[in-house]
């Protein structure tokens, strides 16, 4: 079996194969563009008894691992900090470069047997990317309210009461009557601000319908569990991912911060 360890950048891939003792029979680089995964198949097409290691494959490795992935090679994940370990370790001295970094990729995957299986992206992936611009919208929402907060506190003594929402918000600027082009602006620029709310409020219940189209395509019963909505679900899917990747229930609980120790 030969391993081919990778090593990925944004520009170029540094890719190096080994023998099942882990010695280096032969390296390429490979410029990151349309033609990377022909070039990289076509030159590992030599070994057709062979897997890939890539360091992160959850990524810049990312786009690579799933190509190799989909074509139904054999892929590994390698995470950065065991690649690192490895080339600190080597008879190199730990000296970096493109090629050791690859060569130290392939030498994790032969001695270790815990590395993840990089499988074709799915409806969890799918989960997850809605739940990160999920995140992101919501962080996005804060912004626009604290604004509009500090807006409403300049145009009416008192200013608005916690958790102001768009309804809320508009009704307070009806009673507005500026006395100045300064409060004229003000009220002006809160009435923007309104508008994003209103935008963003309505991106988030888009969300939502998405992540639940897609709880249903994965076949999930997460949100039986009481307590366990869509939004729930969809972002403990999306990063989990396979659960059977996970040895125990403590290797789980590890990787989720919810137990003090690692599993």
């Amino acid at each position: 079996m030969i391993t081919i360890g990778i090593d990925p950048h944004k520009s170029s891939l540094t890719a190096v194969a080994v023998d099942a003792a882990g010695h280096p029979i032969s390296q390429r680089r490979f410029t990151v563009d349309s033609g990377t995964f022909r070039r990289l198949t076509t030159w590992a097409a030599a070994w057709p008894g062979r897997r890939f290691a890539i360091e992160g494959a959850n990524g810049l490795g990312r786009g690579i691992a799933q190509q190799l992935a989909a074509a139904g090679e054999h892929v590994l994940d390698v995470p950065a900090t065991l690649s690192v370990r490895a080339r600190l370790l080597s008879t190199g001295g730990g000296r970096k470069s493109d090629p050791a970094d690859a060569l130290s990729v392939a030498q994790v995957a032969l001695y270790r047997h815990d590395l993840r299986i990089v499988t074709s992206e799915d409806q969890t992936t799918i989960l997850r990317l809605l739940a990160e611009r999920r995140d992101d919208l919501a962080q996005e929402r804060t912004r626009i309210l604290n604004r509009l907060h500090g807006l409403i506190r300049e145009l009416i003594p008192g200013g608005a009461a916690t958790g102001l929402s768009a309804d809320k918000a508009a009704a307070l600027l009806r009673t507005v009557r500026p006395t100045s082009a300064t409060q004229a602006l003000r009220r002006d620029l809160a009435r923007d601000l309104l508008a994003d709310l209103r935008r963003i409020d309505q991106r988030l219940k888009d969300n939502e319908a998405q992540s639940r189209d897609a709880l249903a395509a994965a076949g999930s019963t997460l949100t039986d569990i009481h307590g366990v909505g869509v939004v729930l679900a969809a972002k403990i899917l999306g990063h989990v991912g396979d659960v059977a990747r996970f040895r125990t229930a403590d290797q789980f609980a590890s990787y989720t911060g919810t137990a003090p120790l690692d599993g």
